[in-house]
Formats: structure tokens, C-alpha cells, sequence
């Protein structure tokens, strides 16, 4: 009978783990298919559980629709690249905070033959002003993404609305930076690509990097926790505890030390003040 008991018991308790595993504390953060393809996640992520028991629950998405995850409450910090965005989300009181974290840039990539002729520019918009006028292909995410966000701010600076060429030489993915990449590579074709995607990537065969060093192709992330002001679901204690370890010494060390075929895709930004909405 004793043993029959504790048979029982042993059962019963196999039964539970898996329940008290679910139990475990987790955030669920919304970035971008740039910080996920790359490999940033699974370096530091790691880091930030063994340091504090708390998993992170990754939504790898467009800036565009991460930041709509945050509008929603399914999710609990963000992980973004569109810096007028994330202060019309901070403005709007979406967010309890926003703070700077590092920076990576992009590059325009084109077929090494470069039929357009922009190998080498200083501008990013002279560039895609050159690419319009010679009807070469051009392959844009036109998802709502922070990368997309950044290519139209070019074509805006350039004087040239694309879009109005969709379908033809403008091609339009809606997808993320690796299918775009690869549909680019196949055409071939140019692209807009942040350099950590870039660097990632592994069918690089067909492009090039041909555009780099502008300036205006610097490229911000900025994390943010989610109101539970707005959202009480929120669990807003975790995602704080993510982004202070984001920022502090632990977190801004697994950025820094964070490789790609021995070069650094992503560079800190200084710290700064947590800003809050006005």
C-alpha cells in the first residue's frame, strides 16, 4: 500500500513539472527581424535568464508592427529602430519609458556588376536618386518596418516617389530583411539592408555592398516598456528589469562583445536619462 503510494505521488508530481515550468517569470519583447536574424538575441538572451531566472519571449517583427504590439498590450517592452515613431508612441503614453541603447547602420547592397553606377557615393539619396532615373531594380521590404521607414526617408530626401513605379522596377517584398535580400540577390536587384542583417546573411553571392558611410544611414534602437497605465496585463516589473539589464553595465558587455564573422554589427549608444512621456 505504502509503495502503491508512492508510485502515486512520483506521478503525480511528473505531472505537475511540466506546469511548474510553465510557471517560470517570462517578458515577452517585440523587436525587429534585424536584431533577431542576426544572432543578437541568441548571444545575449542567454545572458539575461542565467542573471535573473526571467525568460524573454521573442516577436520578431517590423518596428511598424512591434510598436503596434506595444499599442495593443501583447507585449511588454520593445526593441526598435524608428526614432520618430518611438517618441509618437512615448508622446501618446504607450510607453513608461524610453531609453537609447546602441546603434548599427545601413548599407545599400546591389549586384557587384553595379549597372546603375553608384559604387562608391557619399549619398544615400544620390544613390536611389541614380537607381530611379535608370529604372534598375530595387527591392524594398515595404512592410512598415524601421528599415522600410528609412528607405522612404531617402526617397523623400532624394525628391523620387518609388511607389509610383511598384510592380515594375520597385519591387515590393513585404517581407523581412532576409527574404528581401535573397529576392534581390535573384532579380538581381538593389536594397536597402541594415549591416548586421547584411553581415548575417548567407547567400551573399549575388550583391555587394556599394553605398556606406552616409551619414543619414545611421540607425538608432531605442528600447521601451510598455504603460500598465493603458495595459494592466503588462507585467510591467519584468520588462523594467529587461531594460535596466539592457542598459547597464551586464547588458551594454554581451552587446559589445556580440560578433559576426569577427566584426561588431551593433555599437552603444552613451547612456542617458530614462525619458518619460511630457
Amino acid at each position: 500500500m505504502i509503495r502503491a503510494r508512492s508510485l502515486l505521488s512520483i506521478a503525480l508530481l511528473a505531472c505537475a513539472l511540466p506546469a511548474l515550468a510553465q510557471e517560470r517569470p517570462f517578458v515577452t519583447l517585440a523587436s525587429t527581424t534585424s536584431t533577431n536574424d542576426s544572432g543578437l538575441f541568441s548571444s545575449i538572451l542567454p545572458r539575461f535568464e542565467a542573471e535573473t531566472g526571467i525568460a524573454v519571449h521573442v516577436v520578431a517583427v517590423g518596428t511598424g508592427q512591434a510598436l503596434l504590439l506595444g499599442r495593443r498590450g501583447d507585449a511588454d517592452v520593445l526593441l526598435v529602430h524608428d526614432r520618430a515613431a518611438e517618441d509618437q508612441f512615448l508622446a501618446d503614453r504607450q510607453a513608461l519609458f524610453r531609453r537609447d541603447v546602441m546603434y548599427n547602420d545601413f548599407v545599400i547592397v546591389g549586384p557587384p556588376a553595379d549597372p546603375a553606377g553608384i559604387r562608391g557615393g557619399a549619398s544615400a539619396a544620390q544613390a536611389l536618386a541614380t537607381i530611379a532615373k535608370q529604372h534598375a531594380a530595387f527591392v524594398s521590404r515595404g512592410d512598415d518596418s524601421g528599415t522600410h521607414k528609412a528607405e522612404l526617408r531617402l526617397w523623400k530626401a532624394a525628391g523620387v516617389d518609388p511607389r509610383a513605379d511598384s510592380g515594375r522596377w520597385y519591387r515590393e517584398t513585404g517581407g523581412g530583411m532576409g527574404a528581401t535580400l535573397q529576392v534581390a540577390g535573384e532579380l538581381p536587384g538593389y536594397t536597402l539592408t541594415d549591416r548586421a542583417t547584411w553581415l548575417a546573411y548567407q547567400k551573399r553571392e549575388g550583391l555587394a555592398v556599394l553605398v556606406e558611410g552616409d551619414p543619414a544611414l545611421r540607425n538608432p534602437y531605442g528600447v521601451l516598456v510598455v504603460n500598465p497605465a493603458l495595459h494592466p496585463d503588462v507585467k510591467v516589473a519584468l520588462a523594467t528589469r529587461f531594460a535596466d539589464w539592457l542598459t547597464g553595465p551586464n547588458g551594454r558587455q554581451a552587446i559589445e562583445a556580440f560578433r559576426i564573422e569577427g566584426e561588431a554589427p551593433f555599437f552603444l549608444l552613451p547612456p542617458n536619462e530614462t525619458r518619460a512621456p511630457e
